[in-house]
């Protein structure tokens, strides 16, 4: 049971709002439901919610400009989905075989391949996407010793390629962990973004035989007429953004304060004072500060806790959305798409078949492309016009399916920075940066993309957890 002094109200402020604002928010409004004496404000510098979640629906077509679904086995958002209405709305993706692009040729994902890491012997020695060296190379897993010690941090490049080999991690790790973080295999850290693989090392000493024993054992086929598999990730009817507006039909309008630019946020006298662009100053007992890491040091300049925030590498990607007329293209593949192995001569880091993974997003009679550029350390593609990326797009494409014209209309969406880099050390400076705050800054809270995951229910967890801190304070 949370105790709170009633008869004096505490005003909390969340700078930011984007998945992880709006998640804190709605617990407050559920606090202050319960009648807890408790009052927040939501500040957010653009003219929406929802940061980086952002839906097209036009004409029959669901598209989006950012994240296009979630995890399903992180279950907080489908919790979040149900208190807010939407449970009925939630799509699981459609299944089929992914590909990696190796030259100008498509490979099939070896089956029973986890991010990469191979757990079935037959598809992994039948696979021609890799040598029978780099085959080789990577059984040598069974024979390494373990290469971590228990709270040390590596690369993620390092660690695979001691373990698997260089060949593995080029044409098969790191494009599928690009897609996630579109960052530097050779620079994230380990422990920040796949503990588990460094857990699953410890405990197993091989990561094939660790990763093997860790699937869920198949069970026996039923004589009933066998169900489609569900996929693993999850979205909504009418797009993201419609999870975005149920939340915010659930919040004080009051409370919600688009269009506000902030510049300063400092603590004086036992309250925070958060300083506007107008001249205007507001106080608060606690402040929940979501923006990305480099917004977060500029608004917290004053003190020298968060350096490392405005040092922190973000990598600028792009997505171009295509419409084709479905006589007008064709894909000789059966799958859902396939990502880039780093060492091919393409603009495109990977292409999803959206109309084949996701049936809500495109009306009958039609094809919808999203493909993505832009990776760490070469983004320059990204600041080229739309009419230049999109034929640079399609040149690659053109190369393994048959696009006879140009689609019916694109979107270009470009997310400048946008992808936070958890690099080696990250966990370590994060938690130094924590106790700075208890210890010098009081009822300040992180928490957003930037810091503990970026997907959206890590966002969800990190802006709940804040409110618990807050609750229990």
């Amino acid at each position: 049971m949370v105790n709170l002094v009633r008869d004096e109200g505490r005003r909390v402020a969340i700078i930011g709002g984007g998945m992880t604002g709006l998640a804190a928010a709605h617990k407050l409004e559920k606090a202050k439901e319960k009648g807890l004496a408790i009052a927040y404000d939501l500040y957010e510098k653009t003219n929406r919610l929802g940061g980086k979640i952002e839906t097209k629906r036009e004409n029959g077509f669901v598209i989006e400009r950012g994240p296009d679904s979630y995890l399903a086995r992180k279950e907080s958002m489908t919790r979040l989905a149900k208190e807010v209405g939407l449970e009925d709305d939630l799509l699981f993706n459609d299944t089929g075989q992914a590909y990696v692009l190796k030259g100008d040729q498509l490979y099939p994902i070896p089956g029973g391949a986890i991010m990469g890491i191979p757990t079935e012997i037959k598809p992994f020695v039948n696979t021609r996407l890799l040598s029978p060296i780099g085959k080789l190379r990577a059984a040598g897993d069974f024979f390494y010793p373990r290469i971590t010690a228990k709270d040390e941090d590596i690369s993620l490049g390092h660690f695979f390629r001691r373990r698997l080999g260089n060949e593995v991690v080029d044409h098969l790790i790191e494009p599928l962990l690009s897609g996630i973080y579109a960052g530097n295999l050779d620079k994230l850290s380990l422990k920040a973004t796949f503990p588990q693989f460094q857990q699953v090392e410890q405990k197993h000493g091989s990561l094939i035989r660790g990763m093997k024993f860790s699937k869920p054992k198949k069970t026996s086929p039923k004589v009933e007429t066998p169900k489609k598999a569900k996929g693993m990730f999850l979205t909504f009817r009418n797009g993201l953004e419609s999870f975005v507006e149920a939340i915010e039909s659930k919040l004080d309008r009051n409370s919600i304060h688009k269009n506000s630019d902030i510049e300063k946020i400092y603590k004086q006298d036992g309250q925070f004072h958060i300083v506007f662009e107008n001249g205007d100053i507001k106080h608060y007992d606690e402040v929940i500060v979501t923006t990305p890491p480099k917004v977060s040091a500029k608004l917290l300049a004053d003190y020298p806790y968060f350096d490392y925030l405005d040092q922190m590498e973000a990598t600028t990607v792009a997505t171009i959305a295509m419409a084709f007329k479905e006589e007008d293209i064709t894909i000789p593949f059966e799958g859902t798409g396939f990502v880039v192995s780093k060492k091919s001569n393409h603009a495109i880091t990977a292409c999803t078949w959206t109309h084949k993974k996701w049936e809500h997003s495109t009306p009958e009679g039609y094809a919808l492309l999203r493909t993505y550029v832009g990776r760490a350390g070469d983004s320059a593609i990204v600041s080229r016009s739309d009419e230049e990326i999109l034929s640079a797009v399609l040149y690659d494409l053109k190369q393994i399916m048959k696009i006879e014209k140009q689609p019916e209309f694109f979107i270009v969406s470009r997310w400048k920075e946008a992808m936070p880099q958890y690099n080696v050390g990250h966990t370590f400076k994060m938690s130094k940066i924590k106790e700075d705050m208890a210890r010098n800054v009081s009822g300040l809270y992180l928490a957003g993309g930037g810091y503990e995951g970026i997907g959206l229910p890590d966002c969800i967890d990190q802006g709940e957890a804040v409110v618990d801190q807050i609750l229990k304070r």
